[in-house]
């Protein structure tokens, strides 16, 4: 398990053309174990994130030449290690459209600018944690749910392989929709709260204003499609959480 102030020297990128915003983040996550690199160009960026595969990226959307975006893009398009690198995403204030389709594109969290340090600090330890958790999951002989699959309604899904059908079709799903899913898939049927999702799903506590999970939920039901009666597989509760509509099959 990954410590809150010692991290082991997990290197973290940065690519942004705000110099003194790198100064500022590398000098604080520095502080605290990591080791932190900085990149302003766009296209340099990409290549550094490609070929010395950190262990978590941090990516502005506005940057000189290649935007965040298209680095995201080109990232999750490729079939290297680097393609699975988790990235964090910055993004103007305000402006909603760039984090849901860094959400699409791949991306593990988001932050809009400004942020605090700590709260930056904290998305980075959330996903390190689960990064790990995932890794150690890969054993069988450690992982005794391993074989486990969860079934409600025509979506099944494969934990140890990390397989996921619906209607008959395999759906292809990032790491945070997988485990999205699988909660939902735990107690289908029933609401599960938004508070109980951001600390099983992102690993963090769900701030004011945080729309993470809604995004997340929204592609889920994109990729997923309607019900065979039509209806939603996933409802929002309001002011309470989500529900998975199908029952649970035994």
């Amino acid at each position: 398990m990954i410590k809150p102030e010692a991290e082991n020297g997990a290197r973290v990128l940065i690519v942004d053309d705000d110099s003194e915003l790198c100064a500022m983040v590398g000098e604080y996550l520095g502080k605290r174990g990591f080791s932190v690199e900085c990149e302003g160009d766009g296209a340099r960026g990409l290549e550094r994130a490609q070929g010395e595969n950190p262990a978590l990226l941090i990516l502005d959307v506005m940057l000189p030449g290649l935007d965040g975006l298209e680095i995201l893009r080109r990232l999750r398009a490729g079939k290297e290690a680097s393609a699975r690198v988790p990235v964090v995403m910055l993004t103007a204030h305000g402006d909603e459209v760039d984090r849901i389709v860094g959400l699409e594109l791949g991306a593990d969290d988001y932050l809009p600018k400004p942020f605090n340090p700590r709260e930056l600090l904290a998305r980075i330890q959330a996903i390190l944690r689960r990064v790990e958790l995932e890794k150690g999951e890969t054993d069988e002989e450690t992982r005794p749910d391993a074989a486990k699959c969860l079934r409600a309604g025509d979506v099944e899904m494969d934990c140890g392989a990390r397989i996921l059908r619906c209607a008959g079709e395999t759906i292809e799903l990032t790491a945070m929709e997988f485990d999205l899913l699988a909660a939902l898939l735990n107690a289908a049927g029933q609401v599960v709260t938004r508070e109980a999702l951001a600390q099983d799903v992102l690993g963090r506590k769900l701030l004011a204003f945080d729309r993470s999970l809604d995004m997340h939920v929204s592609k889920l039901r994109r990729k997923l499609g309607p019900s065979a009666d039509g209806g939603e597989r996933i409802k929002t509760v309001r002011g309470v959480g989500f529900i998975l509509t199908a029952q649970a099959a035994p």
